[in-house]
This record gives structure tokens, C-alpha cells and sequence, in this order.
């Protein structure tokens, strides 16, 4: 099952106005997420522009509303149906941005840019996310016999970015493989495959573990060969992950840095 993982650094421009958590949110390929932008103090921002916009896009806007209106004409068409703002929350001074159907192209650098209405002495503020985006699945180990050679082939596909393969012994130590090869697809995505050969008539137990470090994701497969008569198991994938997902959310966030929540009824 392939997954992306999403990381938002956020980069902010000397303003009072606009604040956002600085830790990474993590997503998978399909998942919806949210893009945290809120406005301190808070106001009501049912009579703001906002804008939200990737520079790098033709049209620039991911998601546009002035005058309390949704502007869909304006909206770049890879943002179709994706996007959106919570009505009921823009009283409070949350202009966060809700991405549906998580994309590995939606990766970019997003600005999100406010103007009160109708202060017009009130200058823009802005709030800058750089979107990094990644891809995992599980390893698949094959295995084969040719004379008294056992061999077995791990292979991973769907990964961003470029993985690392290895393989560990039962006591979790590098063993000697084949170099791993490497074949980048239309998609962007990695397929990483590597080969190991071991003698028949012993016992072994064997991990393939793929691993990302950029973006904290390891994924393994168990395979134990056994006696002459080649007996094997292949052990249920095992998923090692560790999710950078530390973003807290926006009523937690202003409580816990100006001491007063903003209540909002449902979305």
C-alpha cells in the first residue's frame, strides 16, 4: 500500500497577524489534510481576501475568496473540488486551508496571504509553507533455488524520495548483498530491488528493510529459511513507522499560546 508522507515547514513574515505550528504534518497519497493560517489577534475574517497560491502554477491561485465569495474561475484546475475553508471557523480568524485527495504533485511552496477589509491602511500579510511530499510501500521478498544456492529477491516499489535497501541477519546486522538497483518511474516514484544468496542445508532468518530517512519511514519483510528440505515461512509484513506528526491543532495552539480559546460552533 503506498503512502505519502506530506512535511509543511512553515516560514513567517515579520507580521503579528499570521501564525501557524512549525513542526511537520505527515499524510498519506489520498488523505485529506489541513493547512493550518490563523490571524492573531483574532478578527472576524468573514470580510478578508484570502488567498491562497503557489508561485510555480499558472494560474497561481490554489484557493481565492474575496468579498465572502468562493472565486472558482480563478482557482488552477489541479486544485478542482480540493480545497476549501471552514465558514463557521473565519469568525474566529482561522483562514486554514482543508487539501482533499492528497496528491504527490501538490507538493510546491504555498503562500497564504490575507488583506482586512476595510482597513486599507492595514498592509498584507503573509504566510509562506513549504510542502515537501514522499511515498512508501512494504518490500516483497521472492525466493529461489538454483543447485545449492538459495536466493532471495527483495524488491519495493512506490517510494519518494529515493530509498535505501538493506539486509539484516537474525541478530539485526548488515549482511553482504548485491548492489541495490534503482529505477525511477514516469510516475517519479522508486522501485529499489536487491539480491541476496545464501547456501542450502542451514537455517536463516532474514530482514529486507527499506527506509527513507528524510521523512522517518522504514519498512521491513521477515523471511526464515529452514533445513535441507527447504522449508520457508515469509513472515506477515512488519511496518516499522515513525510519523512526524506533531502539529497540534489550531483550538490547542492559540490556547496554548495566548490563553484563550476561540469557540467556533461545528463546521
Amino acid at each position: 500500500m503506498k503512502m505519502m508522507m506530506i512535511y509543511l515547514f512553515y516560514c513567517f513574515q515579520a507580521s503579528s497577524y499570521t501564525i501557524g505550528p512549525t513542526q511537520p504534518v505527515v499524510a498519506m497519497i489520498g488523505d485529506d489534510i489541513i493547512l493550518p493560517c490563523h490571524l492573531e489577534p483574532a478578527v472576524d475574517a468573514g470580510e478578508l481576501t484570502v488567498e491562497w497560491s503557489r508561485n510555480d502554477l499558472k494560474p497561481r491561485f490554489v484557493y481565492l475568496r474575496r468579498n465572502g465569495v468562493e472565486l472558482l474561475t480563478e482557482q488552477n484546475l489541479l486544485y478542482t473540488k480540493r480545497t476549501s475553508l471552514s465558514v463557521s471557523k473565519l469568525q474566529c480568524g482561522d483562514i486554514s486551508l482543508k487539501l482533499s485527495t492528497v496528491k504527490l504533485s501538490d507538493a510546491g511552496t504555498y503562500k497564504c496571504l490575507n488583506v482586512l477589509i476595510p482597513l486599507e491602511t492595514t498592509p498584507e500579510k503573509v504566510l509562506t509553507i513549504l510542502f515537501f511530499a514522499g511515498s512508501v510501500s512494504s518490500p516483497v521478498i521472492e525466493l529461489s533455488t538454483v543447485k545449492n544456492v538459495v536466493l532471495l529477491e527483495c524488491e519495493s516499489n512506490g517510494w519518494y524520495p529515493e530509498p535505501q535497501l538493506l539486509w539484516l541477519n537474525s541478530e539485526g546486522k548488515l549482511i553482504s548483498a548485491e548492489p541495490t538497483k534503482t529505477v525511477r518511474g514516469s510516475d517519479g516514484l522508486y522501485t529499489v530491488s536487491s539480491k541476496v544468496s545464501v547456501e542450502k542445508g542451514h537455517s536463516y532468518r532474514f530482514t529486507c528493510r527499506v527506509q527513507q530517512k528524510n521523512i522517518s519511514q522504514i519498512k521491513e519483510a521477515h523471511i526464515h529459511v529452514s533445513g535441507r528440505e527447504m522449508v520457508y515461512d515469509l513472515y506477515s509484513f512488519t511496518v516499522t513507522e515513525s510519523r512526524v506528526q506533531h502539529i497540534m491543532s489550531p483550538y490547542f495552539y492559540r490556547r496554548s499560546l495566548y490563553g484563550k480559546p476561540c469557540h467556533t460552533s461545528p463546521a
